[in-house]
């Protein structure tokens, strides 16, 4: 059972309204209005949570940002089956993809809901309040950061809650100022969190600290990210789970390599009529194998179907060396698992053989309602081994200490592998080289190859279809641009 239970506050999305000119609706309220709201501090708790609630409909941003890559395709049970994702796949999206507009509106709820908090952060005092509101400041530089890494600049509002008719004064903001006021949030956090919380699943110090050493990465600060992400390697609580194949499994959660981790649960049902609503990991079903059967308590009964989507390519499973056992807890190769086990399997759309064993179904949990929406796999957002990789990038890239960007990269590698013999001992562009390649296979299925791609400036060489000026970011919604009376401009070339 998850230590953090996420509930859902009700928030209009973005701009979105529902207007009447009718009498009846001017009635008193029988619930507490939010500017009457925030007088104990249960009050601030559960909002707190809410906010955190937005973190579950994640899952669509990490499997859209798996598939926008190199590294899976889109799969499902056909070429028209969510057409959302296979235009993302294909880089032929549009401002009307459905996919897009959700993430938008979702991450915008979440900002929404943390910037409620701070709206209201000085209406009363009690012990423990600087923590509520560091851990609403981590949620918003969040949320902002997904919003920044798909749709570029976008509109900027602290510590008050986006309301309709705000859409004709607020402007999109540079996403240099988007990502200042992102630091600036981070900042704050690490300053009034501690390194452990009395509740697992709860942000602390090193979330921030691992979340600010990468948004400096993102805009190239080398110094900057490497002073804050050796800090947590340094002092922080978290280290690498000594055996890699335990990493992903649902009896492993929360773990000291877990430094942000969004809690999913299967205690409630969920239906596709609003997938956000889910409380469990909707994109775990989504990647699951199609058709999946075994005998009950054979060997290979311990997953359950799903859709098929999101599936591994052929160069990503070629990626791994040769003996890199982390093989087989990445990716699952359905050919030779069935030849294993006897299990049977269908196949889907754009198959390859291969899915992604890290966020697939495993048996064991309620299957209430859509047992494929209701997963209780928690995402592990950001893992010890990320920070290690980001902070030996930062150091190379950064041109500081090639020494210990080598020392954090043989950390990964030699859990990865369970020997000293694959260590790395080139530097330079070598070594940026071996750092890339161990982050896409060390991370693969994880939700983070396209932006590495992006940042790098290398997607151009590595996506099909992919085109420089362009597919950097994703369409703004064009209901949301026609929400604002066509003020604002569209991301180029869309």
């Amino acid at each position: 059972m998850k230590n953090i239970k996420y509930i859902a506050l009700l928030v209009v999305s973005v701009f979105t309204t529902i207007s009447c000119s009718d009498d009846f609706v001017d009635v008193a309220s029988q619930n507490e209005s939010s500017e009457n709201y925030f007088n104990s501090e249960e009050d601030y708790q559960n909002a707190l949570i809410g906010a955190y609630d937005l973190l579950q409909s994640t899952y669509l941003n990490v499997m859209l940002g798996e598939i926008a890559s190199d590294n899976t395709l889109a799969g499902g049970a056909s070429a028209t089956d969510v057409p959302g994702i296979q235009q993302v796949d294909d880089m032929i999206h549009t401002s009307s993809n459905e996919q897009l507009r959700s993430i938008w509106g979702w991450m915008f709820a979440g900002v929404n809901r943390a910037n409620y908090i701070l709206e209201f952060q000085d209406k009363i005092d009690f012990s423990g309040k600087a923590n509520v509101l560091a851990q609403a400041r981590f949620l918003r530089a969040y949320y902002y950061f997904e919003l920044v890494k798909w749709f570029g600049d976008v509109p900027l509002v602290v510590d008050k809650r986006f309301l309709f008719g705000d859409q004709f004064d607020v402007d999109r903001t540079p996403k240099e100022q988007v990502y200042a006021q992102i630091e600036l949030d981070l900042i704050s956090a690490i300053e009034n969190l501690p390194y452990t919380q009395t509740q697992a699943g709860r942000i602390t110090k090193g979330s921030a600290q691992a979340l600010l050493g990468k948004i400096y990465l993102y805009q190239d600060k080398f110094g900057a990210s490497a002073l804050v992400l050796e800090d947590l390697i340094n002092n922080g609580p978290h280290d690498l789970v000594t055996d890699y194949s335990t990493l992903f499994e649902n009896d492993n959660e929360n773990t000291v390599e877990s430094v942000f981790e969004v809690q999913y649960t299967d205690l409630e049902g969920a239906g596709f009529d609003c997938l956000q609503c889910s409380e469990g990991n909707v994109a775990v079903g989504f990647n699951g194998v199609r058709n999946y059967s075994a005998d009950p308590g054979s060997e290979g009964d311990i997953f359950d179907s799903g859709f098929s989507f999101n599936v591994p390519t052929q160069e990503v499973f070629d990626e791994f060396e040769d003996d890199d056992p982390r093989i087989d807890t990445a990716i699952l190769d359905i050919e030779a698992w069935a030849a294993q086990t006897g299990i049977t399997y269908g196949i889907g759309n754009e198959h390859t053989g291969y899915f992604n064993r890290k966020y697939i179904a495993r048996k064991g949990d309620s299957n209430i309602g859509d047992q494929n929406l209701t997963n209780p796999n928690n995402y592990r957002a950001i893992r010890f081994a990320d920070v290690l990789l980001m902070a030996a990038e930062a150091l190379n890239r950064g041109s500081i200490a090639d020494d210990r960007a080598q020392n954090y990269l043989n950390r990964v590698r030699q859990r990865g592998f369970g020997d000293m013999n694959h260590n790395v001992s080139v530097t330079g562009n070598a070594l940026t080289n071996a750092i890339y390649h161990e982050r896409r296979i060390e991370l693969v299925g994880e939700g983070h190859r396209f932006f590495d791609l992006v940042r790098t400036g290398r997607a151009a060489q590595e996506i099909d279809g992919f085109m420089p000026g362009k597919h950097e970011v994703f369409p703004i919604p064009q209901i949301e641009i026609e929400l604002t009376g066509n003020r604002w401009a569209q991301n180029p070339m869309y």
